[in-house]
């Protein structure tokens, strides 16, 4: 009988397989977007210029108005459906992953960069799909599930440890508070993430079509929010998470002095998480009092995660310091 180790890394690519095949949907429903768009642009060319409507008030014979009957059709992506339906199932095995490699270490499941990234990406899934029943978000997710699918599978294929014991500094009631915040965090900085790259793609896109160009970008942006509109959703993600960003920096310091005397060292961790604080906080700061809006908020909102991103790979991979519990040798 295999151990729940065992179990925890078969369900866990089992997830991977959901994820990639809910990528692969949610890409068609982009391409299906863009299609759609297109046919929905012709009908309106066809109906204001073939002559076809005498008035807006004319009805035909089967009582409906004209103007209703041209009318189209609220779209069905049905792609996009699909797409949540899988990502929902791959986060079903997602979460069981989790939680059995907690019961196989007798512990929270969020002590070494394997786990990081377990934790890390199960909330944000977790985040997405609880916001799709508050907004209609699904046009993010091949973004969402995309980067899922890279940074869960990159750290299952390269980052994997087996079940050891705590370190000393890590028993602690910290390591579960400051550690699942941390990465709550990052979820809600995910999803401003998505929206900004595109906002500045939709903001592109506005401008051509302002300027009269014929190709304006990909289709499907015709189907998305206007830039606007994303700007803000990611600002109020960004302001959510910035939150929590700052009371991981709190919990960090309180317990970096029971476990070290000292609320600050400037280790590599330390410092890098400090630097995300302060990306974020000018990124506020700048949009709420300077009217710092547009392409540099997005750029700013970008720049913060990849320095969350860095922070979470390269500076636990590779930089040394009292923060090294990766679990790679």
């Amino acid at each position: 009988m295999p151990d729940l180790d065992s179990i925890s890394i078969l369900t866990l690519w089992t997830a991977i397989a959901i994820y990639a095949a809910s990528f692969i949907a949610y890409a068609f429903d982009l391409a299906r977007r863009s299609s759609m768009s297109d046919e929905v642009k012709t009908k309106v060319l066809v109906a204001a210029g073939g002559g076809e409507i005498s008035d807006a008030g004319a009805t035909s014979q089967d009582g409906v108005s004209s103007g209703e009957a041209d009318k189209p059709a609220k779209p069905r992506y049905v792609f996009a459906r699909i797409g949540t339906a899988l990502a929902v199932l791959g986060w079903v095995f997602h979460l069981i992953a989790t939680v059995t490699r907690g019961f196989a270490a007798g512990r929270v499941p969020w002590a070494n960069l394997y786990e990081f990234a377990m934790i890390g990406t199960l909330l944000i899934m977790g985040v997405y799909l609880l916001m799709l029943t508050r907004v209609d978000l699904k046009y993010l997710g091949s973004f969402i599930s995309g980067l899922v699918l890279v940074l869960l599978g990159a750290a299952s294929a390269s980052f994997y440890t087996e079940v050891t014991p705590l370190v000393d500094p890590l028993k602690s009631v910290w390591l579960v508070i400051h550690v699942f915040v941390a990465s709550l965090s990052t979820a809600l900085f995910a999803l401003a993430f998505a929206l900004s790259i595109l906002q500045l793609m939709q903001a592109r896109r506005e401008r051509k079509v302002a300027e009269g160009r014929q190709n304006a970008g990909p289709g499907f942006l015709r189907t998305l929010p206007e830039a606007s509109r994303l700007e803000n959703m990611a600002y109020h993600f960004t302001v959510v998470g910035f939150i929590f960003w700052t009371f991981t920096l709190i919990a960090g310091a309180i317990w970096a002095q029971a476990a070290w005397g000292r609320y600050w060292g400037f280790d590599v961790k330390e410092t890098w998480t400090f630097i995300i604080w302060v990306l974020y906080a000018g990124y506020i700061h700048a949009r709420a009092t300077r009217g710092w809006r547009g392409t540099p908020s997005a750029w700013l909102s970008i720049t913060g995660f990849a320095a969350v991103i860095f922070n979470f790979t390269i500076v636990n991979v590779f930089f040394k310091g009292l923060h090294a519990y990766s679990g790679l040798s």
